[in-house]
């Protein structure tokens, strides 16, 4: 057992030289990585950013520690570089220089001002391992902040700017068909998006990590994602927008077209209308006794809706015409439906009266077939609904009567005569005469 000190056993040769190898490769990929952090875009963009909020906060802090490992570094370069020094004294190390390594490698040999958490301790001493895993610790929360605030950078500003860029083409887009602030919710939505996109891109400029969601567990450095909630909302919302003026363009397009529609749909309605109350003069003057609705003039007010949507046009109002385009067409399809039904309804007498006339001489044309059309009785009533048919005013319901008792009259001699029932004796015997035995 060799003799001990503070550090331990006292270390050999093969010992310090592997552990000065091993200490000088730690030193190489520390450096490495601190030159990396040193150069990295993220750290330089923090450094010249007017920064706020959170992010704020975490640089002042992020900024010691990339201060203190620095400080911790150059202690480690120093107390590597006096190990190499004792060690190249001599090819065979004596004991005394094997002592002074041996401490200096495995004990708390380095000493850091300020102390390794940046508190309000003076120093701190370490041993070179614990010295690396502290400028590991150090090194992982500084990277993880730069990493983070470069990630949301890195992708929010540019897509939040493609989006302002969208959104003054929409903007543009809607103004040349009237959709403007004040005048139309489309308008209003688009300066809100507006606002709110120029909100979010200073906010993300200053105040990075706001907008950042890190990831859960024990993740590497800048594990996580930015947040694009708002981002996403608005992106939604101006697609909503974009959509309504499309809608808009579209009416602009067809508009002379749906108004040459809408003329004709009305115009028909009218004429209806018109054919309407020119059959109730007729029904009242050829039918008694009869209820005939009263038919209703057209209705003004679609017709002056109809003289604001050409104005509409004229004007290039488009945002205004759309909608009212919508509702006239819907309104007047209901009109023509109305004024057709009004029709229907006026000239129900004369279509009854119709359908009776047609029935009298379908059976007259029936009898005359089987040689009965000399009838005098049929005559008679066929002559009797005759007369009440084709008089004027009609009394419909006396008439049906006067055809129905033609139609029975007429049945009763198409009818096939009656076969008298052979004669049953009582005793349930036939009597089967002319069949003798």
């Amino acid at each position: 057992m060799g003799v001990t000190d503070p550090a331990g056993p006292v270390m050999d040769r093969d010992e310090v030289d592997r552990a000065l190898a091993r200490l000088g490769q730690e030193h190489e990929a520390v450096e490495t990585s601190l030159f990396a952090l040193q150069d990295h875009a993220g750290r330089r963009l923090l450094e010249g950013a007017e920064l706020t909020g959170v992010t704020k906060e975490r640089w002042a802090a992020a900024e010691a520690s990339i201060t203190l490992l620095w400080t911790c570094f150059d202690a480690y370069t120093d107390a590597l570089r006096e190990a190499r020094e004792i060690r190249s004294r001599r090819r065979w190390s004596s004991r005394e220089d094997l002592v002074e390594l041996t401490g200096l490698l495995r004990g708390e040999s380095v000493t850091v001002a300020g102390g390794a958490s940046g508190s309000a301790v003076l120093s701190e001493s370490f041993t070179l391992a614990a010295l690396v895993d502290r400028m590991n610790e150090l090194y992982a929360s500084s990277l993880d902040m730069v990493v983070a605030a470069d990630a949301v950078w890195s992708a929010l500003p540019a897509r939040i700017d493609l989006l302002a860029a969208e959104l003054q083409r929409t903007r543009r887009l809607a103004h040349s068909v009237g959709v403007r602030p004040g005048e139309h919710p489309s308008g209003d939505d688009l300066e809100g998006i507006t606002a709110t996109l120029t909100a979010l891109r200073e906010d993300v400029v200053r105040d990075p990590l706001a907008h950042w969601v890190p990831a859960g567990g024990g993740s590497a450095p800048g594990g996580g994602r930015p947040d694009t909630t708002v981002y996403d909302r608005e992106a939604r919302a101006l697609e909503d927008v974009r959509r309504e003026i499309e809608a808009v363009l579209t009416v602009r397009q067809d508009a002379e077209e749906r108004l040459i529609r809408l003329r004709d749909v009305l115009s028909r309605a009218d004429r209806t209308l018109a054919e309407a109350r020119t059959a109730r003069g007729e029904v009242l003057a050829k039918i008694a006794a009869t209820e005939v609705p009263v038919v209703s003039g057209p209705p003004t007010v679609l017709q002056e809706q109809l003289a604001t949507a050409a104005e509409y046009r004229r004007q290039a109002r488009w945002h205004r015409l759309s909608p009212l385009l919508e509702s006239l067409e819907q309104r007047a399809e209901d009109e023509l439906l109305r004024a057709r039904e009004s029709l229907t309804a006026v000239t129900a007498p004369l279509a009854v009266r119709a359908e009776l006339r047609g029935r009298l001489d379908a059976y007259r044309a029936k009898v005359t077939r089987h040689g009965l059309a000399e009838d005098r009785l049929l005559i008679e009533r066929y002559d009797a609904a005759r007369r009440m048919l084709w008089s004027a005013p009609c009394d419909l319901r006396v008439a049906e009567q006067a055809v129905w008792r033609y139609q029975q009259a007429a049945a009763e001699l198409l009818a096939p005569p009656r076969v008298p029932e052979p004669y049953a004796p009582e005793d349930g015997t036939r009597d089967d005469m002319g069949d003798g035995e």
